[in-house]
């Protein structure tokens, strides 16, 4: 290649990182964590065990000449995803870690936002179906005993409307049907128009297995007063199959002792599939301390599971108590 073909490519190749630069920006930040663990009774009387949490978010995007603003964020977890297999034939393989959730976001101040999933996304009812007192079951229970919501999809779409009402936020979302299946689709209201208190409504259809469709029912209400915050969340996902039921209802109590020191107590119970003798509710309490500074939070816990699989056997009684360290930059 002779000298001048060596200049006008290095100043195209100028040029063009000069475009994107103008056109958007990429940005990253990341959370970490270290946690230390001790279960005691039942089945899984493991002893104490450590464990560590590492996550890297990729966000960019841009105004286009429209107005509109386009945002690609991609998640890097390590081994997240180890279930997902990637590749085919003979160059297929178990795991799509350390790749995570992955989505394009369009939005704009009139048209709201339209987000679509390749990974990781939720449906609207989904999104919002967390309990108040944390999610304590997943401590103990397996992800098959997960509680169920409208499903999202991969490339499912979220949509997000404009802001119309002060206080009030909508959502939306669609996931396309499988093989001879019908669509699923979501929504959810959240209200916050009193200061201190949050309500949400959301309904969904599961309609991602044929012969088993379900409808996913949200109701969620939190109030501050000073520097204590109840809640109350239920959900409710009414299968076609009387064996698919399930149903979640969680209090909580919080008291932020300072702007660094909060202190809250919450309960659960899970119903699965028809209540009988054999097949009993779930239920669970944890105790939590946590103490922020900066990007840094410590928390020290201790939780009870009893009928954490729905039987009464002696072995589906646990206790937990772990310890945490978490750090976002």
């Amino acid at each position: 290649m002779n000298k001048y073909k060596k200049i006008g490519l290095t100043a195209l190749a100028a040029s063009l990182v000069s475009v994107s630069a103008q056109a958007g920006s990429m940005s990253v930040s990341g959370s970490a964590s270290m946690g230390l663990e001790h279960i005691n009774g039942g089945a899984a009387n493991s002893g104490k065990s450590f464990s560590m949490g590492n996550q890297l978010t990729f966000t960019g995007g841009g105004e286009l000449d429209n107005g509109l603003n386009v945002s690609l964020s991609f998640v890097i977890d390590q081994g997240d995803d180890t279930t997902t297999n990637v590749g085919s034939g003979t160059l297929k393989f178990g795991g799509g870690a350390p790749f995570d959730s992955h989505s394009i976001t369009i939005s704009s101040d009139a048209l709201g936002s339209i987000k679509m999933s390749g990974e990781g996304g939720s449906s609207a009812s989904g999104a919002v179906d967390g309990m108040v007192s944390g999610d304590i079951w997943d401590a103990f229970q397996s992800t098959a005993d997960e509680p169920e919501a409208a499903p999202a999809g991969s490339n499912g779409l979220y949509y997000t409307l404009p802001s119309m009402v002060d206080g009030v936020a909508i959502a939306a979302s669609y996931a396309p049907k499988g093989t001879g299946f019908e669509s699923s689709t979501a929504f959810n209201i959240v209200y916050t128009g009193i200061d201190g208190l949050s309500l949400t409504y959301a309904s969904g259809d599961d309609n991602s297995t044929d012969g088993s469709q379900a409808d996913h029912t949200v109701m969620k209400a939190s109030y501050a007063y000073g520097p204590v915050t109840v809640g109350y969340s239920e959900s409710e996902y009414d299968d076609e199959v009387a064996s698919g039921d399930q149903s979640t209802e969680a209090y909580s109590v919080a008291y932020t002792v300072s702007d660094e020191i909060s202190i809250s107590y919450g309960s659960e119970e899970l119903e699965f599939g028809v209540q009988s003798a054999s097949n009993v509710a779930a239920e669970f309490e944890r105790v939590k301390i946590s103490y922020t500074a900066g990007g840094m939070t410590l928390t020290a816990s201790q939780s009870t599971g009893d009928n954490i699989s729905y039987s009464t056997a002696a072995t589906e009684d646990q206790e937990v108590w772990a310890l945490g360290a978490s750090f976002a930059f």
